[in-house]
């Protein structure tokens, strides 16, 4: 981690002031209702204490009308669908959004939501997973705070998620189902998630295996890992330019099954050899042209209800929430059965009954 907790919590300062730590949180969100006197009381004791004397300044003016989504790329494609649906549900508020990419590295997060937080954004949506949980909880204490993507059960902050290990599950049993046995899974490094089981990339993986071992394939489970930037296509010839490459794989997200693809095609393979199954349907991988067979996991609706927890965050609700949103799979035309050994496509009356 790059940042270090606060000496200073809001606990501290409710307990210098007398009152309760939601009473805190009112003040620092210059929300309805709040009398003078406790006003002064919590800001007496947020100077005596030094605690984000930015948080104090911000309620005495008031709001900014500005939301800071801090996302980890601007390469993925489907961070356009989460900031696309943020804006349009911001159409007709005075709010505007502050995009803020962490970078190249993996620990470069919690620096880009700090720096958001210091531009006294009114609240903040945050995408990348190497974060550690209490930083977040601390710094939610004081600026309202989304996470979008991590299976997290916070208490002062909201989650929006997709069932990853539903969507893993799908994308498995659907090449199974099509006769592949031999599935391998591409995703990023888990040092991109700070080796956090609660990342989307790890349920994802960890649902794979279960899913693969489930079908009774659990010795020909392969998970091959990426940098989250770069890298794909080396990882991918790797994989498949071997004479025991699997029949199908199923990419972590929809930017690795391209890299997929692409390697695929660099070999000399088609989706008749290996098929490949992504994950966020992205509009690229959604083309005609790329027909890429992926799970959606509505990435504008996801941006749409990020912004409406802020919002309410804001006005002041102060219960965690925790939205989880059901996946779909979206078949196309890179998954086919599994070619026989006369190379026809195996039909469904040909496929062997599931491993016990």
């Amino acid at each position: 981690m790059t940042q270090a907790r606060t000496s200073v919590t809001i606990e501290d300062v409710a307990a210098r002031a007398g009152v309760s730590r939601s009473a805190v949180s009112k003040v620092m969100r210059d929300a309805y209702g709040v009398s003078d006197a406790m006003r002064a009381k919590v800001e007496t004791a947020i100077a005596e204490l030094a605690y984000r004397p930015r948080v104090s300044a911000r309620a005495m003016r008031g709001a900014t009308y500005t939301l800071g989504i801090e996302i980890p790329t601007i390469k993925n494609p489907f961070f356009t669908q989460v900031i696309s649906g943020a804006a349009a549900a911001l159409e007709g508020t005075r709010y505007q959004l502050i995009i803020a990419p962490a970078g190249p590295h993996h620990d470069r997060g919690p620096q880009a939501i700090q720096v958001l937080a210091d531009r006294q954004v009114d609240g903040i949506v945050a995408v990348s997973t190497a974060v550690d949980p209490e930083w977040l909880e601390d710094l939610s204490a004081a600026t309202p705070i989304v996470m979008l993507g991590r299976h997290d059960a916070s208490r002062n902050y909201d989650t929006v998620v997709n069932d990853d290990a539903l969507g893993a599950r799908m994308a498995v049993r659907h090449l199974y189902d099509l006769g592949h046995r031999d599935i391998a899974h591409v995703t990023i490094d888990p040092l991109w998630e700070n080796h956090l089981p609660i990342g989307p990339h790890a349920v994802r993986a960890r649902s794979y295996r279960e899913t693969m071992a489930e079908l009774g394939l659990a010795d020909r489970t392969r998970v091959v890992y990426v940098p989250q930037e770069g890298g794909i296509d080396d990882a991918a010839l790797a994989l498949l330019g071997t004479p025991d490459r699997p029949t199908a794989v199923f990419a972590g997200h929809d930017e690795i099954a391209l890299g997929v693809l692409n390697s695929v095609a660099r070999l000399g393979l088609t989706t008749s050899d290996v098929s490949v199954v992504g994950y966020d349907d992205s509009d690229v991988g959604a083309h005609p042209m790329v027909a890429l067979t992926s799970i959606n996991q509505s990435g504008t609706r996801m941006g749409e209800i990020v912004v409406r927890l802020l919002l309410e965050r804001i006005a002041g609700r102060e219960e965690p929430v925790h939205e989880v949103i059901t996946p779909t799979l979206m078949a196309r035309r890179t998954t086919v059965p599994l070619a026989s050994g006369d190379g026809r496509q195996l039909q469904a009356h040909d496929l062997p009954t599931q491993n016990k």
